[in-house]
């Protein structure tokens, strides 16, 4: 039997991802999106607000606390978060500044 073809060079490897981490990652979110709202952390200004939290989780992280103590949730976890919105407003803004809308 020969191998079958199958032309995915240059394409994106989602297999790359830890799934268990980011499974994580969205029980953050879904925390979230119950306290706040869906996609509330959109309309959260300014930005630094989560550079202001992303440096709380690993403060506290990086004291030997692995869990936050209102959701029970990793603190790396909040922190990827944090990071993610961050790095979405970025993008957001980089996409305004180039006319993509």
């Amino acid at each position: 039997m020969t191998e079958g073809k199958k032309f995915d060079s240059g394409k994106l490897r989602w297999s790359l991802l830890p799934w268990r981490e980011v499974r994580e990652v969205v029980k953050v979110l879904e925390f979230g999106a119950v306290k706040y709202s869906l996609d509330n952390w959109k309309k959260v200004e300014p930005k630094s607000r989560y550079v202001d939290a992303m440096f709380r989780h690993l403060t506290a992280w990086a004291s030997g606390e692995k869990l936050d103590s209102e959701t029970g949730l990793s603190h790396l976890a909040h922190l990827i978060c944090c990071a993610l919105f961050l790095l979405w407003a970025d993008i957001e803004s980089i996409d305004k500044s180039e006319g993509n809308d």
